[in-house]
């Protein structure tokens, strides 16, 4: 459900069909990909092999497993074919079945294979009524891999505090786009959400069923907007949760969220200073962004030592970043935990990392998961150019530099999109339609802002926005456990209709949070 952030242990203006001249060659059960929709599927159990716990998982619950294949460019659909994977969870009513649940997390670029799992436990009784499909998008997971050999599993990188920092940022992600280019030139132009968007329907179509159910999150959000762009009679029900403005989408998404991630660092503060007597991180919400702004400024001056790694001024705002989604006392305790790791880092020489925040700089800091890293980067430079001068972005961070302090440096950086080898092939998707869609957004989220959800909302005016006051979470339905929340996309998923206005929830108040 998230951009650019590594979690443990939880699931995370002109109307018109089409913008691009690729228009609808092939994509809407022309003769070209006849052959394709003919395909028979062969379902099979899902566990690969004996280290496979997820594809065990899968098989205990009942689901099946398959692999539909797909033509790599949809313009040349007799040209190179590529396959994408995909688990099925059968209704277990079949006398009162729906159809097909299509689920996506996001990422972009996010495996969705076991999402069926948890999902059918947050869709209470209704679950029984659908078939839920976890896709494995085109190169993702267990589809036709790409892997751009990085040394990172993400490209996210702060500038850190002055020019040199980056310049040397500039030449890391020029790096990541080099090494794409030499990996993977003939793929590249392929990755991106509208073919994606196609390979939805064409399952749709291999299945048999008239028409798609979709519930997706975070970057899910903007790949379900395009499907329905481009086949809006294909859609049924449709859940977009955590919502992007697809206007704005792309590798910039994050440029507009530094306020709302230093407020959330602000409110963390607040909650750490309530258990100061644990921590020891300051007294007071001040106290302890005092501390944050300490061990900022010891790792400007020489990396801190975390267990086997090194946490520079450019890796530092990333572990901040990544724990500012959730609101929650155990996302607030792991940030708490990692705070003072690197604490200790920056006055004792180094420091043990825990097993939370070892995970996330083996991802940050090796190559172990650079195929992660590679497709989000190909999926979003593939979809929208960005700017490619360097100086347009130094500008932007320095401009900044005083109102986001922490994390501008971070979401207003330069990414591997401004060295991609060349300019996506399509137009971006412009999403304007009237299919009904239920979005749901927490007013606090500091990844896809409620702002965006509003601008989701109006670009898709057929649809019904879900709002969930006074919580800072992305991703809410299932995730958050709001009964309010759950209660209304369960009663939309069953019944079809949407409310017959926007509606509202609100946390429950907790007392003094923690």
């Amino acid at each position: 459900m998230t951009w650019n952030e590594r979690t443990t242990g939880r699931v995370r203006a002109v109307a018109g069909l089409t913008v691009a001249g690729l228009a609808a060659v092939g994509l809407t059960g022309t003769a070209d990909l006849a052959g394709y929709q003919r395909q028979r599927l062969d379902w099979h159990g899902c566990q690969r092999d004996s280290a496979d716990q997820a594809g065990a998982e899968l098989d205990r619950a009942g689901a099946a497993c398959t692999e539909l294949t797909v033509p790599l460019d949809y313009a040349r659909p007799d040209g190179r074919r590529i396959t994408v994977a995909l688990s099925r969870l059968a209704a277990t009513d079949p006398a009162r079945r729906i159809g097909v649940l299509l689920l996506n997390t996001g990422g972009p670029g996010a495996p969705g294979m076991s999402d069926v799992l948890p999902v059918r436990q947050w869709m209470g009784d209704v679950g029984a009524r659908f078939d839920l499909v976890g896709l494995d998008p085109r190169f993702v997971g267990r589809s036709t891999p790409l892997d751009c050999g990085w040394p990172s599993g993400t490209w996210t990188r702060s500038a850190g505090p002055d020019r040199a920092g980056f310049d040397r940022l500039t030449a890391f992600e020029q790096d990541l786009a080099a090494r794409c280019a030499r990996r993977n030139a003939t793929l590249l132009p392929h990755v991106t959400t509208r073919n994606t968007a196609r390979d939805m329907d064409l399952l749709r179509a291999v299945l048999g069923e008239p028409k798609l159910s979709y519930l997706g999150y975070s970057y899910g959000t903007y790949l379900g907007a395009v499907y329905t762009q481009l086949f809006p009679d294909r859609a049924d029900r449709v859940v977009l949760d955590s919502a992007v403005d697809p206007a704005t989408y792309g590798a910039r998404v994050l440029r507009e969220t530094g306020p709302a991630n230093e407020a959330a660092l602000r409110d963390w503060a607040d909650w750490a200073a309530r258990h100061h007597d644990r921590y020891r991180l300051g007294n007071t919400g001040p106290r302890v962004l005092a501390t944050v702004d300490r061990i900022r400024a010891a790792a400007a001056r020489s990396p801190l030592r975390v267990g086997d790694y090194r946490v520079d001024a450019q890796v530092l705002p990333f572990l901040l970043f990544n724990r500012l989604s959730d609101d929650r006392d155990e996302t607030h305790a792991d940030l708490a935990e990692t705070v003072r790791v690197l604490r200790d880092a920056a006055t004792s020489g180094g420091a043990a990392p825990t097993a939370s925040l070892a995970d996330t700089l083996a991802f940050a800091l090796t190559g172990a998961q650079s195929a992660t890293g590679s497709v989000q980067a190909a999926i979003l430079c593939g979809d929208v150019p960005v700017p490619r001068d360097p100086e347009q972005y130094w500008r932007e961070i320095h401009e900044y530099r005083a109102s986001e302090p922490r994390f501008g440096e971070l979401t207003r950086a330069i990414s591997p999109c401004a060295f991609w080898p060349e300019p996506p092939r399509e137009r971006p998707t412009v999403v304007r339609n009237d299919v009904p869609a239920l979005i749901v957004q927490s007013t606090g989220d500091t990844r896809t802002l409620y702002r965006h959800g509003q601008a989701m909302h109006r670009a898709l005016t057929g649809s019904r926005l879900l709002t969930l006051h006074d919580a800072r979470i992305h991703g809410v339905y299932g995730n958050y456990a709001d009964g309010c929340v759950d209660r209304a996309v369960n009663a939309y998923l069953a019944d079809g209709v949407l409310p017959a206005a926007d509606l509202g929830c609100t946390r429950p108040p907790v007392g003094p949070r923690g």
